[in-house]
């Protein structure tokens, strides 16, 4: 009782027992985003102005740094978890489906790769 139809059994088509992590790691990176993005909405406007030398001199401190490093990380997961559900949903040739989902993980990584390097050299000084 409780494992699908006879047929479902058969086929092989019961529950994969992973969707729920993924769904929760989708909200809790949304969670995240939506309290960073807070944080630096909040910390631009009280900026006494945006000019490149004051906002060097801001990321360059430690705590915003890491928050700027942090809100990188999430957004970039939460969009590849996103769209890999899209793709896996509506790309159908197991081919197709590998070849996408492997350009999704390069591109994921190569943009938090560039992002952090981005807020890393600001941080070090590196861009003054």
């Amino acid at each position: 009782m409780g494992n699908g139809t006879s047929i479902g059994r058969v086929r092989g088509l019961g529950s994969a027992k992973s969707g729920s992590h993924h769904w929760l790691l989708q909200r809790f990176t949304a969670i995240g985003n939506l309290l960073l993005g807070l944080w630096i909405a909040v910390s631009i406007l009280l900026l006494p102005n945006l000019s490149y030398s004051t906002v060097v001199e801001w990321v360059s401190a430690p705590v915003p740094a890491t928050a700027m490093a942090l809100l990188i990380i999430s957004t970039i997961w939460h969009a590849r978890l996103g769209l890999q559900v899209l793709f896996e949903d509506y790309v159908h040739e197991n081919g197709s489906k590998f070849a996408v989902l492997t350009l999704l993980n390069l591109a994921a990584f190569a943009g938090a790769a560039f992002g952090l390097f981005c807020v890393i050299r600001l941080a070090l000084g590196g861009a003054a």
